[in-house]
């Protein structure tokens, strides 16, 4: 790139050169210039065109010769004044951001989702040296809010967060009006287990009291909508304990979370934000969904303690509208690790049971990949469908 522009400029000195010795010589060039300026040359100076006619007023020779001269000298200038071609995306992206960056969390506020993006905001914002938005958009499961951002100007100024219900779900479930692969997937940005919370006044008080009791029926678990990855995780249940549970969709995890600690359903597969009903004494941890116990929690047992070999991790990741510029997508990527490396910030994502897990951006495509292959099989195995 960097031989490509000098060689760029040295042609244009050498046709500089040539105007300034020759004033109102010809066009024949020893060290010949590209066509489109030789042409651009031809019209400064005014040269007969093909069909003989001139393209200026005829004025005496020694007038035209300055004006040609004039004319010629000021044109390579501003050519030799702009950038290269080539060069023109690398400068685009050194130098974004020069506003401030929405952050779409797809979405109602109150759910894990809504508080990842919360957190990654400020100091996100503060390396990038402009302020980070976030707007909710809820909705159909996340797929409204991820839909906004792919008809977003592919510009680096609108981000969104994602997870397994927005981009390796919901292709087996629904039409997407966007191709969950085909958008610019920048990096996963934590992990964390499901928590399995039931009414405070449910009878079965262990995870085997509970199995035993959804096999009677007549149980409802809520989740944060249609297509998301509680809802799966849900039936991922269902199947590999032979249970039925029935689903009830809501519209984000804060609605759901506020019918669970008001006993309208009686379990609710849940992200972090489950915890502060759990603390508060609203709603009962009966196990999570990680292959071994969490530290948050680390009285309560894992799924697999009672069903051997069930696991099931929530993951949120961000993402940018399809065409963003390669550049702009390796600085957010850049500035994403800077935040989970500050010891201060990775502390208060542990504390609120987000674990920062970063990844590359070709080896986080490879995991969407796998990730929506794994959803594929339980979609078929349950004969799930959604109706929107």
């Amino acid at each position: 790139m960097k031989d490509a522009a000098r060689n760029y400029d040295e042609r244009m000195q050498r046709v500089l050169a040539h105007i300034e010795a020759y004033p109102d010589g010809d066009l024949s060039i020893e060290a010949p210039a590209p066509a489109r300026f030789r042409r651009r040359l031809m019209a400064a100076r005014a040269l007969p065109a093909a069909d003989g006619c001139s393209t200026v007023p005829p004025v005496e020779p020694k007038r035209l010769s300055m004006r040609r001269s004039t004319l010629a000298r000021r044109t390579v200038l501003s050519l030799l004044a702009a950038p290269a071609p080539i060069s023109t995306r690398g400068a685009s992206a050194q130098s974004w951001p020069t506003r401030s960056i929405r952050l779409i969390v797809p979405f109602p506020p109150g759910g894990g989702v809504d508080l990842t993006g919360r957190l990654l905001a400020e100091p996100l914002g503060r390396n990038l040296g402009q302020p980070v938005v976030v707007e909710n958009r809820g909705g159909a499961g996340g797929v409204i809010g991820v839909e906004a951002l792919s008809h977003a100007a592919p510009d680096g100024y609108t981000l969104s967060l994602t997870g397994a219900g927005t981009l390796t779900v919901g292709p087996h479930l629904r039409p997407m009006p966007y191709d969950p692969l085909g958008l610019a997937n920048i990096t996963r940005l934590v992990r964390m287990p499901f928590i399995l919370a039931v009414r405070t006044d449910l009878p079965a008080q262990t995870l085997p009291e509970f199995i035993a009791l959804a096999r009677q029926g007549n149980l409802r678990y809520a989740s944060g909508g249609a297509g998301t990855s509680q809802h799966l995780t849900g039936e991922l249940f269902n199947q590999s304990a032979g249970v039925r549970i029935e689903h009830v969709p809501y519209r984000g995890t804060g609605p759901a979370l506020n019918d669970l600690a008001a006993k309208v359903v009686d379990a609710y597969y849940g992200d972090p934000a489950t915890l502060t009903l759990i603390n508060g004494g609203q709603a009962r941890a009966m196990a999570v969904t990680s292959p071994e116990r969490w530290p948050l929690l680390p009285n309560t047992p894992a799924v697999a303690e009672a069903v051997p070999g069930f696991a099931s991790e929530n993951w949120y990741g961000l993402v940018a509208p399809a065409g963003t510029p390669e550049a702009i997508q390796d600085r957010i990527h850049a500035e994403v690790l800077r935040v989970f490396d500050d010891p201060a910030w990775k502390r208060r994502f542990d504390e609120a049971g987000l674990t920062p897990a970063p990844m590359p951006r070709a080896e986080y495509v490879a995991f969407l990949r796998t990730d929506t292959e794994i959803w594929g099989r339980v979609v078929r195995a349950g004969n799930i469908r959604i109706n929107d």
